[in-house]
């Protein structure tokens, strides 16, 4: 719920009269601006006329005493409020340097250092950053070394980080502003008043899931914060308020969930969501919402934390370090097998099923699970998301329901019941046989690339021996090694040689077989070299060598490429050929077949 929306000066969003401080949540993320934001937040107080729109911040208000000390929590404006304070700190130091200043001029400076810090509570500063990164302690120095803040400790490395060094570089930036003034106090009376007259629109909301619903439909300066920032800071206040003093051992905790979800957000969310939805019927007496979704995560997470943050978080440290298993970050202890055939289910894209994994390994005890049923369950995943993602069928909006449904139904079951019924259930949903031949027998490639090298790579991992085998996922950079390369090329310029070869020389009729055969699985191959290839003819690529004498075209030793490094010439004849004998393959590597346990 918002509280008020109104549009503020700079000097009343730091009213000296007031007893308002902005806190921004303790392991909200770090300062992060730097030069170039500084310099445009100067450089724009400076070009614009007064009154500058400056953005917006949310703050969170849940204070009930007026006459006490009211605490925002800013969750959203943080770098641009840090940047304006900072701005002002060096205006104060500024103003401090100024020789034979008058009456008038220490009242200024007067009402300056108590927009910084409380008039009624001088020890109290008005902004309290966040703790990363010694950020805290490294405004608090500022103040302190402007004579604001009194008794402030020296902080080591201060001046490495951006917090002193946005207060210098802003020092530096009033110099040379002042450098040709005839009248530096009226300059930076000036410079002072567009600052103060600068605006910012204030949003109060009442919580946490108020607040990230506005971030959904707000585009603000910066980054705004994720919902998985806000189950931190919420998880955090609650645990501090129960255990005094006990921030940094709690979000030490928190950081072992982090740490096990990567730095990926969408695995981090992904986990969020899941979680609530394979755990719901366990929870429905805490939060009644059907399934957990990007938009009301904050608001099913508020209700757990209330609940019982304690325990809450020992589940997240728990469950977030078997999803690291399931996602493939970390190898299942002493189950080589598990672990490879769950990388493989995440190369398929086979993440909806998570949530299901999640209670199976999670309850395994308690479901009288071994080791053998988990492979045969992710065997059959695997074969089940092959057909799916070549399909689309079941479509992605019912995979969370499916899996949903399964994953509450097995509760009652053990053991190989535990198989048979999910590997029966999802029969149920999958395509047909029929249509998985008429999708693998289409533009493969053009509908899904993930599916089309997955199968590839599978069909030739098959093959593979000890000594042939390559590890066709590896990456340099963030691109594969391995490429998926069209033998007759893709491109809407077909080379000559080519037009000669597929189509007799007629280029509408290439055209045509460009369009209709380009893509299909039986004109698709994988080669480590695909630039060295592209638009080359056929004999060039089935003989090319690198400047070392390598073999980088057909020759080049994998399965696949067998039968194309001795064909004579490539015809759609032989591509639609290709195209079956593939498909075939495919169908006999992944059919749903139900395992008797």
């Amino acid at each position: 719920m918002i509280k008020s929306v109104y549009n503020y000066p700079v000097s009343t969003l730091l009213d000296i009269e007031s007893g308002v401080v902005y806190a921004i949540p303790r392991y909200q993320r770090e300062y992060t601006w730097s030069r170039a934001q500084w310099d445009a937040l100067f450089e724009d107080l400076l070009d614009n006329e007064l009154h500058y729109f400056l953005g917006s911040i949310i703050c969170i208000n849940q204070s009930h005493d007026a006459l006490t000390v009211q605490s925002l929590e800013l969750v959203d404006g943080q770098q641009r409020m840090t940047t304006l304070s900072l701005l002002l700190a060096a205006v104060y130091q500024s103003y401090r340097t100024l020789p034979n200043l008058g009456m008038e001029q220490q009242i200024e400076l007067y009402n300056l250092k108590h927009k910084l810090v409380l008039k009624k509570k001088s020890d109290q500063p008005r902004l309290i950053p966040q703790v990363q990164n010694n950020n805290q302690q490294d405004y608090f120095a500022v103040l302190g070394q402007t004579g604001i803040l009194d008794d402030v400790e020296t902080v080591p490395n201060a001046g490495n980080r951006r917090v002193m060094k946005a207060f210098r570089h802003f020092i530096s930036r009033i110099e040379l502003y002042l450098e040709h003034s005839a009248d530096p106090i009226t300059s930076l009376q000036a410079l002072l008043e567009k600052v103060n007259t600068a605006t910012l629109v204030k949003i109060e909301v009442a919580g946490h899931s108020d607040a990230y619903t506005l971030f959904e439909s707000l585009n603000n300066r910066g980054v705004p914060l994720t919902a998985i920032d806000l189950i931190k800071n919420k998880l955090l206040a609650v645990l501090e308020s129960k255990d005094p003093g006990s921030i940094d051992k709690q979000y030490n905790r928190w950081k072992k969930v982090i740490d096990a979800l990567g730095d990926d957000y969408a695995v981090q969310e992904r986990f969020f969501r899941q979680y609530y939805n394979a755990f719901k019927p366990d929870l429905k007496d805490v939060v009644s919402v059907p399934v957990a979704t990007k938009s009301n995560l904050m608001q099913v997470y508020e209700k757990l934390i209330a609940h019982d943050a304690e325990g809450f978080l020992h589940a997240m440290i728990c469950l977030s370090s078997r999803y690291a298993q399931i996602v493939g970050y970390r190898a299942v202890p002493e189950q080589p097998k598990l672990s490879s055939l769950l990388l493989s289910l995440d190369r398929i894209q086979g993440a909806a099923a998570y949530l299901l994994l999640m209670v199976l390994m999670e309850c395994q005890t308690e479901l009288e699970l071994n080791h053998e049923h988990l492979e045969q369950v992710v065997i059959f995943l695997i074969a089940f998301f092959v057909r799916r993602n070549t399909t689309d069928l079941p479509p992605t909006r019912d995979l969370t329901r499916i899996f949903m449904d399964v994953a509450e139904t097995i509760r009652g079951l053990r053991a190989g019941d535990v198989v048979n019924h999910i590997q029966r259930t999802l029969q149920a949903e999958s395509a047909s046989d029929e249509q998985f031949e008429k999708s693998l027998r289409g533009p493969i490639y053009e509908d899904n690339k993930a599916v089309c090298r997955f199968v590839l790579c599978a069909l030739e991992e098959g093959r593979m021996t000890r000594e042939t085998k390559v590890d066709l996922w590896a990456l340099k950079g963030k691109q594969y090694v391995w490429t998926i390369e069209h033998i007759f090329p893709q491109g809407e310029n077909i080379p000559d040689s080519w037009v000669q070869m597929i189509a007799d020389g007629d280029v509408n009729l290439a055209e045509q077989h460009r369009q209709t055969y380009a893509h299909c699985l039986g004109n698709l191959t994988i080669s480590g070299y695909n630039s060295a290839l592209g638009n080359k003819s056929f004999a060039e690529k089935q003989s090319r060598t690198d400047s070392q004498g390598r073999e980088v075209g057909y020759n080049n030793g994998l399965y696949l490429n067998h039968a194309l490094a001795s064909e004579d010439r490539w015809t759609v004849e032989k591509l639609e050929a290709r195209t079956m004998q593939l498909v075939q393959e495919v169908q006999a590597k992944y059919p749903l077949v139900i395992t008797v346990t």
